[in-house]
């Protein structure tokens, strides 16, 4: 089973903010399903859109992927990075849930970023840092 998703950057005077959805006491990137016939950068970009409401996504460094290793039942999560100017988010309501998936959204720097992800996401954390050429930002 293949989840896509992006880590989503917003350019700041002091440096870029990565947003970040909660799930319960979760962390991670906006990500979701790919859907049957779906290739997995639409459905990266289609979940932004829903769980977010963030759109006009910048993919300044292309296409470039990392994947997770298999975790739960056997899924991967497949993350892409991308610039965006807006930092207002929107929780999208689930049809499925009646309420939004998430509980709450922030955008962090990179070091509350690692504070708060699991070891499997912190990985994307670094790949997307690098490729981004981030360093620490601050407060």
């Amino acid at each position: 089973m293949l989840s896509a998703g992006v880590v989503v950057l917003h350019p700041g005077p002091r440096g870029y903010r990565l947003l970040l959805l909660r799930a319960y006491r979760h962390w991670d990137f906006p990500k979701g399903l790919v859907e049957p016939g779906e290739e997995p950068f639409e459905a990266a970009c289609r979940e932004v859109r829903e769980e977010t409401g963030l759109t006009g996504l910048r993919f300044t460094w292309g296409q470039a992927y990392v994947e997770t290793a298999p975790y739960g039942r056997g899924k991967v999560a497949r993350y892409y990075v991308a610039e965006t100017p807006e930092d207002r988010v929107v929780l999208g309501v689930s049809p499925v849930l009646g309420r939004p998936e998430h509980d709450e959204f922030r955008w962090v720097t990179l070091e509350q970023a690692r504070g708060l992800l699991v070891p499997r996401v912190a990985e994307v954390l670094d790949w997307a840092a690098t490729l981004a050429g981030l360093k620490g930002t601050h407060e």
